[in-house]
């Protein structure tokens, strides 16, 4: 699908990744954001593009942000924080996604690109390939995620869409906000620069890819994958510990830090302590991202520190 031209609706389009996804787009396509602001900016949105402010469970919003004039639906919106809640969180999440759909087939529009997630495919061998299975997510988010992909699945066989399912490793740059540990290391380390608490064991190993080589890659395979269902891996070949990512925070603040961790092998409940996506299918659509796990988050780093630090 070519995007020039196009009338594209991003949900979630004020949060971290819609947000660089909309200025992106905004200069040759019309970019309506939809969110209700709750964990995401207004000021983030670039001034182009239109904006409609609301519960994406209500039907007046869907009303006003999907039309029989859309071409392309991004589908970002989602509650990504760690809730006590969960099964609240599942039935938000999956409701949300529902409601876009519904009114996507009620108006004719087919296309919909959706950011689900590397924890779909739960405690995988490395690097996982997307048609790993038995698929045995094991967090609320990551089964939310799992059951919103196969929603779509059925849209896509039996209602005529065409279905981008985009699974991320770890995304990082501007505007990653707290909870994430880029942004949490940069906090801790600005109240008390001698000590890094570390949750875990330090060990746990993960890709971390930045956001412009993300939002770059879901551009390309929307523009060159057409099947019904097209589900792709966006991550890098290398991974970064949380140990060696509190070095170069730690670096890049001039900071000598002691680092005191945790204990056990996962930072939280659900948590999937070491992950790798295979890249390969992204690959052979002619894909590859420009920056290593290491430099992805090196460059975050410099980035996040002037919005974190105090």
């Amino acid at each position: 699908m070519d995007l020039t031209g196009q009338r594209i609706c991003i949900t979630g389009g004020a949060g971290f990744v819609g947000s660089h996804l909309a200025e992106f787009l905004v200069a040759e396509n019309d970019v309506v954001v939809v969110d209700d602001f709750r964990n995401s900016r207004r000021e983030w949105v670039p001034d182009d593009a239109e904006v409609v402010e609301g519960d994406l469970t209500d039907p007046a919003t869907t009303e006003a942000a999907i039309t029989p004039t859309t071409d392309l639906v991004f589908h970002l919106a989602a509650d990504k924080s760690a809730s006590r809640d969960e099964l609240g969180q599942f039935r938000g999440n999956t409701a949300i996604t529902e409601a876009v759909i519904d009114r996507m087939d009620a108006v004719g529009v087919s296309h919909i690109a959706y950011t689900s997630s590397s924890v779909v495919y739960g405690e995988a061998p490395r690097p996982t390939p997307e048609d790993y299975a038995p698929l045995e997510p094991i967090s609320i988010y990551g089964a939310s995620k799992l059951a919103e992909e196969s929603l779509l699945s059925v849209f896509a066989h039996s209602h005529d869409f065409t279905v981008w399912n985009f699974r991320f490793a770890n995304i990082v740059g501007p505007r990653l906000q707290l909870g994430a540990v880029i942004p949490d290391f940069i906090d801790k380390l600005s109240h008390t620069p001698d000590e890094l608490e570390i949750l875990g064991d330090g060990r746990q190993e993960k890709s971390y890819m930045h956001i412009d080589d993300c939002v770059a890659a879901m551009c390309h395979v929307v523009e060159h994958a057409d099947k019904p269902v097209n589900t792709y891996n966006l991550g890098t070949r290398t991974t970064t510990s949380v140990t060696r990512i509190g070095e170069i925070v730690a670096e890049e603040m001039g900071l000598d830090p002691t680092f005191t961790f945790t204990g056990g092998d996962r930072g939280w409940t659900g948590d999937v302590p070491r992950m790798r996506l295979s890249i390969e299918k992204l690959s052979a659509l002619g894909y590859e991202p420009e920056q290593s796990s290491d430099d992805a988050v090196r460059q975050a780093v410099r980035e996040l520190i002037p919005e974190h630090a105090h």
